[in-house]
């Protein structure tokens, strides 16, 4: 039975991951900041199959004590799913909070950075999957994506240079890349604003995250010679943004 391990499974894509890998027969490390809910995926999938670790991403000390705890059935990782990440703040770059650039900074490039870096060895050797996180914001700028798109623009590249780095080695890399998926995403980045969540996807379907997880799922579970090096999703709903232009009042 194989085992994969999921950043952010608490809420969204990372917690539609955990029950997708648990239906197609594997074991989940579900790593995340809210130990309650991470306690109740454990409930509901099983202690046999759900190993919890409660730690911020960012936390690199907690990280590793968490990853030296790991039960001897959960220590050998066949896939990483880098799937932890925010978005902070909707406002223009001139506009913006400094401190919110610098949290998704951190949580988006540093820690899974980190975290990467830390299992590699240990993914070289199962000849593992690395399913990093991205976003269509990585290729399509938008007005207030500023530093989030920088910032999943990283790990769309990094997970091609990681795919360099790694021939030979048998591991594959993928960067998935997701359009408008409703989740938790905006409550997150607009402060909790329920109202502004429920206008960015009124009157349109929007992917959720079993959809991406099912999409997470299917990149880990192809034929070791095939290696998926970027993937696109998008809800039919939504396509490319056009071009700006500032006009002369």
């Amino acid at each position: 039975m194989k085992t994969v391990l999921v950043t952010g499974a608490t809420a969204g894509i990372g917690e539609a991951c955990a029950r997708a890998f648990v239906e197609a027969g594997w074991k989940v490390i579900a790593t995340g900041r809210r130990a309650e809910r991470l306690e109740a995926l454990v409930e509901e999938l099983g202690a046999d199959r759900v190993h919890p670790c409660v730690f911020d991403v960012r936390d690199e000390e907690a990280r590793d004590a968490a990853l030296a705890a790991l039960p001897e059935g959960f220590s050998k990782i066949d896939c990483l799913v880098n799937n932890a990440g925010l978005a902070l703040g909707t406002e223009k770059a001139q506009d913006a909070d400094l401190a919110n650039w610098k949290t998704m900074i951190d949580t988006n490039v540093t820690a899974l950075v980190s975290l990467t870096h830390k299992l590699l060895p240990a993914l070289i050797e199962s000849k593992a999957v690395i399913v990093n996180l991205a976003s269509v914001a990585a290729t399509y700028p938008y007005t207030g994506g500023n530093v989030y798109g920088g910032t999943k623009a990283f790990v769309r590249q990094f997970s091609l240079g990681l795919r360099c780095d790694l021939s030979g080695t048998g591991v594959r890399v993928t960067s998935i890349e997701p359009g408008m998926v409703e989740t938790e995403f905006t409550l997150v980045r607009t402060g909790g604003n329920q109202e502004a969540s429920d206008t960015l996807y009124g009157g349109m379907r929007p992917l959720d995250g079993p959809d991406i997880a099912a999409t997470v799922l299917w990149v880990a579970s192809q034929p070791p010679h095939v290696n998926v090096n970027t993937l696109e999703v998008m809800p039919v709903a939504q396509s490319f943004a056009g071009f700006q232009v500032a006009r002369d009042a």
